[in-house]
């Protein structure tokens, strides 16, 4: 079979042929797949996230310069139609190569894209043996495919099947055609009062205060670099190490929510104070035409400022305003949290799948469910994440 470590043509690509009339091909750059992608991604029967956008997964390899770590998998039905694609990074865990979808922790779903409900309908096992073929010509051990959703828009995601739940759910909230009764039936009556009450006592304290779209580089400049300091002090506070530091990522969020000519890959909004121009709240979110999926939150720390609920007050705004944007579904991404619980309407149940394409795959897939299981139950667990949550801050005091 062809190797990935020979000379392929142009697109570097191998083709297989796989049961039931499947064809997978495997393609090591953006470049050579960035047409097809973009006509799937667009397809108004098209099935994905918006962590499946080219110019999401583009940005985040770019910012990350993995671009030599890069395998983009194609599967094709019998007649030669694209029916699904996968964008994977591969990696050196505990001398194993393993697969992951791009994105990592960013990411808060990490579904294929699929061509249409239709194309969703592959079975299980036709999916896993096209990861499988394509693995071994690729030289993968194993696939560490997690955040999987069960369902998505209605249908069931086929790689999901075989899943084993993730140590956390997401949430998430379908959007109506008006704006006013979307926030009614996400903020109770007294929640509301409550909001209006604050944004006037914040408006007393600081002035004028504007709702913000980032669309400038100067406006995105000065929102990421209060999301920055802000992000830094809450970690901080927490004990938990701040992935916000890191260069790669930094370079991946200015990449994503750069100004463009169609959608940034991430939207970014603010709270303003109009008088000073500090940021008091900020609000990412991956995005496509249907979804805003929360990717980050943060608040100014100050707990003079923290009294006015800044953050609770952009997120009702931010839902409105997606709203009259004609976006049908909002979500708050992976992990609890009360506010979550009490906005969205919605559990997305996550899984975790583990395919082993080795013999040594096998040995990481046993590895790594052990190590899954222990997570999920110390998550789960008030008691056992509280203990954890103390270890964290007494080892970086």
């Amino acid at each position: 079979m062809t190797s990935l470590a020979q000379d392929l043509t142009g697109a570097g690509m191998i083709r297989d042929s796989l049961r039931d009339g499947l064809t997978a091909e495997l393609f090591t750059d953006l470049a050579s797949v960035e047409a097809l992608w973009r006509s799937m991604e667009t397809a108004p029967e098209a099935l994905a996230t918006p962590y499946q956008r080219f110019d999401w997964v583009a940005a985040f390899v770019a910012g990350l310069e993995a671009q030599d770590r890069l395998r983009i998998l194609v599967l094709r039905d019998a007649a030669g139609r694209p029916a699904a694609l996968m964008a994977l990074l591969i990696a050196r865990m505990r001398g194993f190569t393993v697969a992951r979808v791009v994105g990592a922790k960013h990411a808060n779903y990490h579904m294929p894209l699929f061509a249409s409900h239709q194309a969703a309908g592959l079975s299980a096992e036709e999916v896993e043996a096209a990861l499988v073929r394509a693995g071994q010509a690729a030289g993968i051990d194993a696939y560490a495919l997690d955040h999987q959703p069960r369902f998505w828009d209605g249908s069931a995601n086929p790689l999901s099947a075989r899943g084993t739940p993730c140590a956390s759910d997401a949430y998430g909230l379908m959007l109506g055609p008006d704006a006013e009764a979307t926030v009614k039936r996400s903020f109770s009556g007294d929640a509301r009062k409550k909001l209006r009450a604050k944004e006037r006592k914040l408006v007393e304290a600081l002035g004028p205060v504007d709702y913000v779209q980032a669309t400038t580089p100067e406006s995105i400049a000065a929102i990421l670099e209060a999301f920055y300091e802000q992000k830094r002090t809450r970690f901080a506070a927490m004990g938990i190490a701040n992935p916000y530091t890191d260069d790669d990522v930094r370079r991946f969020i200015a990449g994503a929510t750069a100004p463009c000519e169609g959608r940034p890959a991430i939207e970014l909004h603010a709270l303003i104070a109009r008088n000073d121009r500090r940021v008091l709240a900020t609000f990412g979110g991956a995005v496509n035409d249907d979804r805003f999926s929360g990717m980050w939150t943060s608040f100014d720390p100050d707990p003079e400022i923290g009294r006015f609920s800044p953050g609770d007050l952009l997120l009702h705004h931010l839902i409105g305003q997606q709203t009259s944007a004609g976006r049908r579904a909002f979500d708050l991404g992976v992990g609890e949290a009360r506010y979550k619980s009490s906005i969205c309407d919605e559990t997305i149940e996550l899984v975790e799948v583990l395919i082993p394409v080795t013999l040594r795959g096998q040995l990481f897939v046993l590895a790594a469910n052990a190590a899954s299981r222990l997570k999920r139950r110390i998550k789960r667990s008030p008691q056992l994440w509280q203990a954890v949550s103390r270890l964290r801050k007494l080892r970086r005091s």
